[in-house]
């Protein structure tokens, strides 16, 4: 038997900053930015200052920060829960892609700053535990082929639980033997189910998965720091993580250019506060309507050609809640008409009722694209719209804005990064964001959070 768990904790465990491509340390520094900003907006929603709540209650007398939240410090692993579940509030959180389950930003970054805090780790640590992280988790979802969520597990509270776990024991030194059994503890800390998207109600438990991945990682990661011992075959064995929660799993994936391939450069980011589903047609309305010069009210008909997964689950054109309005394509695309999803404010203050959306909506339809059957075609967008007057324009969108191929600009994720904090002083919020831009040059967390 391949020892791929061994594998895996090697690499996690003796990753150092200098290993790292300059590439990778700038998409690792372009995350935690845009990390940093999707917790501090979502700390602002009810369902997760009742996470928050919990943190200061139960984490009392600890040094690590909420991000967002008034209050005191609170214990890493309590900080690591809210701020997770913060990054995952309000659907701006990063992706990978293609697609392979995880959420970089929302299942690292809370769990690299709370650590960091507490031991007063540096910038190039943080980075280096990030990318840590992102490289194995991005392995392990890609030996899964993505089939942990036909089974019914939320992917990224297996993937970030095993993410967490190698930030963490990469910030607190562990060596390859202890990296193993964090791994191997991590690996029965692992849950998240999908029953949210069937039950009609309960969705606030698809943000508590990540922050609990983030939480049992850095628990994994201090266990095994303190002797505790995991499977060391975790990944791979009869009864491990594979066979758990895969179908078909791939375990080649693992070690498959493990250390010259970097997987943190396949970061993507939203541009919008709504499912990653909704990025590319979202933006092929806007361009159309740019193009075509015609307003909301001209349209007659929408369809956005693809996916099965996202034909299959997000197909809602009339929401009863916020989470509805984020998740429902046909409503997203509409709402996208009418106010601007870029502003996750203006997102968060959209009635689900709204009669002129819900109009549209019910004239938006999904349908599956043959060519998002193809490899590497998972985001591909087809909008087909058309208007009162007969007149019919089409728009390709074969990568949506803020993906790899096609990259936000800097002002771009700027404005991302303002608009979210906008409820935060002006001078802390700039102060912040030019920290976080020289994150290899910050001697601290307590410097960078200033």
């Amino acid at each position: 038997m391949t020892a791929h768990t061994k594998m895996l904790a090697s690499f996690a465990a003796e990753l150092r900053f200098d290993d790292i491509p300059a590439s990778s340390v700038k998409a690792a520094k372009a995350c935690v930015q845009d990390n940093v900003a999707a917790c501090i907006f979502g700390a602002t929603t009810p369902w997760t200052k009742i996470v928050i709540d919990y943190a200061q209650k139960i984490g009392i007398g600890g040094t690590s920060t909420i991000l967002g939240a008034k209050g005191p410090k609170v214990h890493a692993a309590l900080a690591a829960l809210a701020n997770g579940a913060s990054s995952h509030a309000f659907e701006m959180d990063s992706v990978r892609m293609p697609s392979t389950g995880i959420h970089p930003g929302a299942s690292a970054v809370p769990p690299a700053m709370a650590i960091a805090e507490e031991i007063d780790a540096s910038g190039k640590d943080v980075i280096t535990a990030f990318v840590a992280g992102m490289e194995v988790m991005t392995r392990v979802g890609l030996a899964t082929h993505h089939t942990s969520e036909t089974k019914g597990f939320h992917a990224p509270g297996l993937t970030g639980t095993i993410g967490s776990t190698a930030v963490t024991g990469n910030l607190l030194g562990l060596d390859e033997k202890q990296m193993a059994n964090a791994l191997g503890i991590a690996g029965s800390l692992c849950s998240g189910l999908m029953e949210f998207t069937r039950a009609g109600n309960g969705a606030m438990v698809k943000r508590l998965h990540i922050g609990r991945a983030c939480e049992n990682g850095i628990m994994a990661g201090k266990l095994a720091a303190d002797g505790f011992e995991g499977p060391d075959t975790v990944l791979e064995g009869e009864f491990g993580y594979m066979n758990a929660f895969a179908i078909d799993p791939d375990l080649s994936e693992i070690s498959r250019d493990l250390g010259t391939v970097w997987h943190t450069d396949t970061i993507g980011y939203k541009r919008c506060a709504l499912h990653g589903g909704a990025q590319g047609p979202v933006q092929a309305l806007e361009e159309l309507r740019i193009e075509g010069g015609f307003s909301p009210d001209e349209i007659e008909a929408i369809t956005y050609g693809t996916s099965t997964k996202i034909c299959s689950n997000h197909n809602i054109q009339e929401p009863v809640d916020l989470v509805g309005v984020q998740f429902g394509l046909p409503f997203a695309i509409a709402m996208s008409a009418y106010v601007d999803v870029t502003d996750p404010y203006q997102v968060y203050q959209t009635d689900p009722f709204d009669e002129k959306i819900r109009a549209l909506s019910r004239r938006t339809t999904i349908e599956v694209d043959e060519e998002t059957k193809k490899p590497g075609k998972a985001w591909w967008c087809r909008l087909d719209v058309e208007l009162k007057d007969g007149k019919k324009h089409q728009k390709i969108i074969p990568w949506f804005r803020g993906s790899p191929e096609s990259p936000m600009s800097q002002e771009e994720q700027d404005r991302k990064f303002r608009l979210a904090t906008a409820n935060e002083d002006e001078v802390i919020r700039d102060g912040l964001l030019t920290r976080i831009k020289d994150l290899e040059n910050q001697p601290d967390m307590a410097t960078l959070l200033g």
